[in-house]
């Protein structure tokens, strides 16, 4: 790793029904190259997150914003960091805790297996950028916990 520079891959993504696996399968392809090349440590636990992350985040693109998707994977201070841009300017919102709710629970996973997350309008649709902690110690003071 030079300096403070961060790793990072971008995958343009085609919308299409492969396009969500093809991404789970880039985001472990990164991930490995991260261990392979830079040395740093990608335990099971950071692997598991990021696949679940990246297969819910392009998931929701693909369903409410068709056409193409943008993925950039990055190695941040710590953090690997996510971000799917889409077509559509509407921003997801949470919804609130239902158990009867079948489906549509995947911006909820999501905010709850990450340390940091973050949405915000682009000139063209949206970006939703999620940081999750390389450490197996995510209460760790390098990857506390991070909204914004």
């Amino acid at each position: 790793m030079t300096g403070s520079e961060p790793i990072q891959q971008i995958v343009p993504l085609d919308g299409q029904g492969p396009c969500i696996a093809e991404a789970r399968h880039h985001a472990a392809d990164f991930l490995a190259r991260v261990q392979r090349e830079y040395g740093l440590p990608v335990p099971a636990r950071a692997m598991d997150v990021t696949r679940l992350v990246v297969s819910e985040l392009v998931t929701n693109a693909r369903k409410y914003a068709p056409g193409p998707v943008l993925m950039r994977l990055r190695v941040v201070g710590g953090l690997v960091e996510v971000a799917v841009w889409d077509s559509d300017p509407a921003l997801p919102v949470a919804r609130a805790a239902d158990p009867g709710r079948v489906g549509q629970h995947g911006l909820e996973i999501v905010m709850a297996v990450v340390q940091g997350f973050e949405v915000r309008r682009e000139p063209v649709g949206k970006r939703i950028t999620a940081r999750i902690a390389l450490a197996d110690d995510p209460g760790d003071p390098l990857t506390g916990l991070q909204f914004g």
